[in-house]
């Protein structure tokens, strides 16, 4: 009852993605976990549920060695939690568990001039106006990527994100020079994929 290979749907495999469905998380989040999972059973050379405490230390002390990154490490270490917490119950294993703080550096910030010639290279409206949208809005690309007519409030001058990172909405402040780049992109984009859609629910960036 190992989960060594992702195209086996072994019953312990079963019991996991049972139990993270069952907890809404995202098929991301579960694929992420099951990824994990794997690895670690990989490494052990037999099923999860015959692991030790020395094994659960000794792995994360392979991951360290093997130069894993802190931020992947920390990935890793929570799936492998989810299926010893919540599927087999083993608290004396997670008790083993530990995350690493990654260092905390100072993010790159941009000068008005470099901003304005990234935009500039944009290959056409499209590109420059999503990436006006990632960077004046602080939005992720998957976010931009989703924006819908009914998300745009100029009135409140907010963009509504809906079912963001995490399943969370959030809203963000629509920058006075964006309304007119939307206004430009919505005379250009593509109208194959507006038939029998309502027009809050259009998608602003649609594929081609």
């Amino acid at each position: 009852m190992n989960i060594q290979h992702s195209t086996q749907m072994t019953p312990l495999r079963a019991r996991m993605i049972a139990d993270m469905s069952a907890r809404n998380l995202g098929p991301a989040s579960q694929t992420s976990h099951l990824r994990a999972c794997k690895r670690f059973a990989a490494w052990l050379g037999r099923s999860p549920e015959a692991a030790t405490p020395d094994d659960v230390r000794e792995f994360q002390q392979h991951l360290v060695e093997s130069g894993t990154s802190i931020c992947t490490r920390n990935q890793t270490m929570t799936g492998v939690k989810v299926l010893l917490r919540v599927t087999l119950r083993r608290h004396d294993l997670v008790a083993e568990i530990f995350h690493l703080k990654e260092p905390v550096k100072v993010p790159l910030v941009l000068s008005q001039k470099e901003i304005k010639r990234i935009l500039a290279m944009a290959p056409g409206l499209k590109a420059r106006v999503m990436l006006s949208l990632a960077y004046g809005c602080g939005m992720r690309a998957g976010e931009v990527v989703r924006l819908k007519v009914g998300d745009i409030d100029s009135a409140q001058q907010i963009i509504r994100i809906v079912q963001a990172k995490g399943r969370k909405d959030r809203n963000v402040m629509l920058p006075a020079d964006i309304p007119g780049l939307l206004r430009a992109w919505w005379k250009e984009r593509s109208t194959g994929q507006d038939k029998d859609v309502p027009g809050p629910e259009r998608v602003l960036f649609p594929i081609a």
